[in-house]
């Protein structure tokens, strides 16, 4: 499934600011109907990757929300944190950027794998600017990832490994749909584009080191976000690709055991970015619970 073709009228990417110094890439689109009254929805990426990969969901949800994607510190075309690497570091920069845009309502958040994480950790650091929760194959609930970050991990090996190259790409880039379709040569490019960045390798790796090792996720943050995110009883959906090569669907049982009352769905035929795969579905079961959770 190649998903909807995205519209003429989504808005063009843009850069903002911050008092910092540093800039931040953003897409911000208003909605067809319900102007900036809408309720925002905040779109966070995975690692390595940009908010090309909201696109999508922009075009599907545009009708009623006011989507707003970004390319985290450091990843994309956004200038990376001052300080090390982080998810409190990346979940300060996402709020830098609500606040440089003047939303500070509550706002629906949806993240996508190291996105999923981050959005955990803004809905941990500030729960009353969240609304609630979708998380797409969110890092943060097991140990399991695919063995190419644990090597990053390691940062002599993931520097070697990060040495950019299109056929590289074109691998990376297969392990992540289950669709091969779906890795196209527009997709390599735009991702072999990002990774020649001048700090792209160091943040991969400096991003990889922190969250895991070459065993795996590392269990103290997770615990910690995971137990944290409970604590706030924000509303969470999760929907996860059952064929994710990157984070194995089975890591839905903790999300069940640890957020019990979470809605939970596992799409099948699927692989690491559901909201890229089966877009339309994506944007059904996100509208749905919204429409769920609202007062």
């Amino acid at each position: 499934m190649s998903g909807p073709a995205v519209p003429a009228t989504l808005a063009e990417p843009a850069f903002l600011d911050l008092p910092d110094g540093r800039r931040m890439r953003y897409r911000l689109d208003a909605p067809c109907a319900g102007g900036t009254a809408a309720d925002v929805v905040l779109m966070l990426h995975g690692i390595g990757c940009s908010l090309e990969d909201f696109d999508d969901q922009h075009a599907l949800l545009r009708q009623r929300y006011r989507c707003l994607s970004v390319d985290l510190a450091g990843f994309g075309r956004s200038d990376r944190p001052a300080e090390p690497m982080s998810l409190v570091a990346l979940a300060r920069s996402a709020l830098d950027v609500l606040d440089a845009l003047g939303l500070t309502a509550p706002v629906h958040v949806v993240g996508n794998s190291l996105g999923g994480a981050v959005a955990m950790q803004l809905a941990a650091q500030a729960p009353e600017r969240v609304r609630d929760l979708v998380l797409l194959d969110p890092a943060g609930f097991g140990r399991t990832v695919t063995w190419a970050l644990r090597v990053l991990a390691v940062r002599p090996l993931g520097r070697r490994l990060l040495v950019p190259s299109l056929e590289a790409t074109r691998r990376a880039q297969r392990g992540i749909f289950a669709d091969p379709a779906l890795v196209t040569e527009e997709r390599v490019r735009r991702a072999h584009e990002l990774s020649l960045r001048p700090h792209g390798t160091e943040v991969m790796v400096e991003t990889a080191d922190a969250l895991g090792t070459f065993w795996g996720v590392r269990p103290g943050w997770r615990r910690r976000l995971v137990r944290a995110l409970a604590r706030t009883d924000l509303p969470v959906l999760v929907v996860w690709g059952e064929r994710d090569r990157i984070l194995p669907a089975t890591h839905v049982r903790a999300v069940r055991r640890s957020l019990p009352r979470a809605q939970v769905h596992v799409l099948a035929g699927t692989g690491h970015m559901p909201q890229v795969e089966r877009p339309e579905r994506v944007a059904e079961l996100a509208q749905r619970f919204w429409e769920g959770c609202a007062p």
